[in-house]
């Protein structure tokens, strides 16, 4: 959690007596923070850390402007600084929930009426003719004695409590980048009120609440760069790096999906994502020091650095079988699109004869599988690098000429390459079936 480590290391900084930073620098990193984020943000389609960045931009800047450069104590500076703790985790946790649609006109204007009529209410609230109207703010629901630790209203702490509740919930259920960095952000701008809104260490805690979100940025696009975003299993570009760092005593195993164009033309594209993320959480519990890679379609790799092929078979001949035993349900819009591409009218008279026959199979196979679960199973291919495969090119062509005897000899089964030092996957089964 890269934005926990940055609050962390903010308070250490800023509260520790071992350093002392010059508010000039403070100041830099203020204006660095914001500068980067909001470029990062713009430059990757993030609209929605972009809007946060700019809620809490504005808002540490009319806490300025209204305190007058000072702590906030009475009159506008203490009204601005009552509403905008209220505003800006309810503005943080609309964002946080909002669905990312990138930076459409649409999109873009509304959030900035928002925001303007947000500003506007501020402003108007913080005229000196309208002092007495932040009394619902600050009027003590409870003991005051119970808040004495705090100047930020009851509203405002209920607000952020619930917020970073919230956004708690959804980084715990969503594992990703953004939504951790909107959580850590949140905390550290309730810091920054916390040490009074505006001033040196308020502005350090914003700073660092926008930095929390311009490394989820980061976090994200190296994600995305690295690891497909249907399986979550690392991707070709992991692949390719991962295997300049493997050394002379190797082994890569590639792995197939049996009739997955067919699978998706009988059942569906979305039925077809399914199988993929089935087969994928399988494979990445791979045994035998295995890492497994999605590299395209129904393809996936898997590494076994140090290892050799008779070492792994075994491990693969255990993960054919585990994924074979693996089962799933047609979801309901999957049946209905099924059902229509089978029942399609006049689609016969289109095809040849052998198609039309596999065309009545599909149907039947269909019909039947809409109460009963489907499963699928995968072809392997395994090769070591050695005296005949030298290269990673080589191991990985000779895996693939595994895989292809694999799928000739009937498909669900495990090959080794010629030359591999090992059995063949029949008489490794017969060594699991004796163990």
């Amino acid at each position: 959690m890269p934005g926990g480590l940055l609050v962390l290391a903010a308070g250490l900084l800023l509260h520790g007596r071992f350093l002392n930073i010059p508010t000039s620098v403070i100041t830099f990193y203020y204006y660095a923070v914001f500068s980067l984020g909001l470029l990062l943000a713009w430059r990757f389609h993030s609209s929605r850390v972009l809007f946060a960045l700019l809620v809490l931009l504005l808002a540490e800047k009319a806490l300025e402007f209204f305190a007058g450069g000072k702590l906030p104590q009475a009159g506008p500076g203490m009204v601005a600084f009552d509403w905008i703790a209220l505003l800006l985790p309810l503005n943080f946790l609309l964002l946080a929930f909002l669905q990312e649609r990138g930076l459409t006109l649409p999109q873009v204007a509304s959030r900035l009426l928002l925001i303007f009529f947000q500003s506007v209410l501020v402003a108007v609230l913080c005229r000196p003719a309208r002092a007495g109207v932040p009394d619902l703010l600050s009027h003590p629901l409870l003991s005051r004695h119970l808040f004495s630790w705090t100047k930020i209203p009851l509203l405002a702490l209920l607000a952020f409590l619930g917020a970073c509740t919230a956004l708690l919930i959804r980084s715990l259920r969503l594992h990703k980048p953004v939504e951790s960095g909107f959580l850590w952000a949140l905390i550290a701008a309730f810091l920054a009120f916390q040490f009074g809104g505006t001033g040196r260490t308020p502005s350090a805690y914003m700073a660092t609440a926008g930095l929390a979100l311009v490394a989820a940025v980061i976090e994200t696009t190296y994600f995305m760069a690295y690891h497909d975003e249907l399986t979550g299993l690392p991707a070709r570009r992991a692949f390719n790096e991962a295997v300049l760092a493997l050394k002379e005593q190797y082994a890569i195993a590639i792995v197939d999906i049996d009739h997955f164009k067919q699978f998706n033309d009988t059942y569906g594209h979305e039925t077809g994502d399914q199988v993929l993320r089935l087969v994928a959480a399988r494979l990445a519990r791979v045994t035998g020091g295995g890492k497994a890679f999605r590299c395209g379609g129904e393809e996936f790799a898997i590494l076994f650095p140090e290892k050799s092929a008779k070492d792994v078979v075994g491990h693969l001949e255990l993960l054919r079988r585990i994924i074979e035993i693996s089962t799933f349900r047609l979801r309901g819009q999957d049946r209905r699109n099924q059902v229509r591409r089978t029942e399609e009218p006049g689609s016969d008279r289109r095809k040849p004869a052998g198609d039309r026959r596999r065309g009545s199979r599909a149907h039947q196979v269909a019909a039947r599988s809409r109460n009963r679960e489907l499963s699928v199973t995968v072809s392997i291919g395994v090769a070591e690098a050695g005296a005949r495969n030298r290269e990673v090119d080589q191991v990985i062509a000779a895996a693939d000429k595994a895989l292809y005897r694999a799928k000739a000899a009937g498909r669900n089964r495990v090959e080794m390459a010629s030359g591999s030092r090992a059995r063949d996957s029949r008489a490794a089964k017969e060594d699991m079936a004796r163990s």
